[in-house]
């Protein structure tokens, strides 16, 4: 069985990590992409290698919602249809609250909670149009435990996964066939650690992230998710690398 075939797919954050991996896998197994980020040279990098035909690019700043309406709009005009929404980008700049970063937890909200919202409301015009489709948004083990220095990216994980179920509650009422996955990954070898500014914060991520899953484990549950028969909604997924304890 392959339901990912033929399936019009829009990714953000698409240029590397989880989302790179994604693109890779659902290309392999025949979807049409859509990909949004802000490093437009990269995206033309996948573009060039996965091949023009089935790839679609936009340069994409999930922070800015028109940005994010070009990009849904580019996917619909290119294909004609929305099959899968997947709302990857993310940061992960972590810090105590006494630090006071407040440049950082505006960038967070705006990037983890307003970028979902975004692409939330710019594709749901298009999937209740056609009575079908699927979005799958990117939450984090930080979703559901709080720890130390992360309570601003912890915060904006847990509302990922309430706007999520809302979303799910919402269109189950309406009856409109949408999908919704929640994904919470724990350590995965990204450029996720690579935002973090505050110097000892960073040095206990990286310690945690030295046993980090590679992204294409990810991917796979994406895959899996999206492969499933249309009258069954994977809901939720936890992945942890094997080791992690948090």
């Amino acid at each position: 069985m392959n339901n990912v075939k033929d399936k019009v797919v829009v990714i953000t954050g698409a240029s590397s990590g989880i989302g790179e991996e994604t693109v890779n896998l659902l290309a392999e197994n025949g979807a049409k992409l859509v990909l949004g980020a802000r490093r437009l040279d990269r995206l033309e990098k996948i573009q060039q290698k996965v091949g023009h035909d089935s790839v679609s690019i936009k340069k994409t700043d999930v922070t800015k919602s028109d940005e994010v309406n070009a990009l849904i709009e580019t996917a619909y005009n290119d294909f004609g249809r929305i099959d899968v929404l997947i709302n990857n980008a993310g940061l992960m700049p972590q810090s105590f609250l006494e630090k006071n970063k407040q440049d950082e937890w505006n960038q967070m909200i705006d990037v983890n909670i307003k970028g979902v919202l975004y692409g939330i409301g710019a594709v749901l015009p298009y999937m209740r149009k056609q009575k079908s489709g699927h979005i799958i948004n990117l939450a984090s083990v930080a979703g559901h435990v709080v720890f130390p220095g992360s309570a601003v990216y912890c915060g904006t994980k847990y509302a990922v996964r309430a706007i999520t179920e809302g979303l799910r509650q919402e269109e189950a009422i309406v009856g409109s066939n949408i999908r919704t996955t929640i994904l919470s990954p724990g350590a995965v070898s990204t450029e996720l650690t690579d935002h973090i500014s505050d110097k000892d914060m960073k040095q206990d991520i990286d310690e945690l992230y030295k046993n980090a899953i590679k992204p294409d484990a990810i991917a796979r549950a994406i895959n899996y998710a999206i492969n499933e028969p249309e009258e069954s909604s994977v809901n939720e997924f936890i992945i942890r690398p094997s080791s992690q304890s948090l």
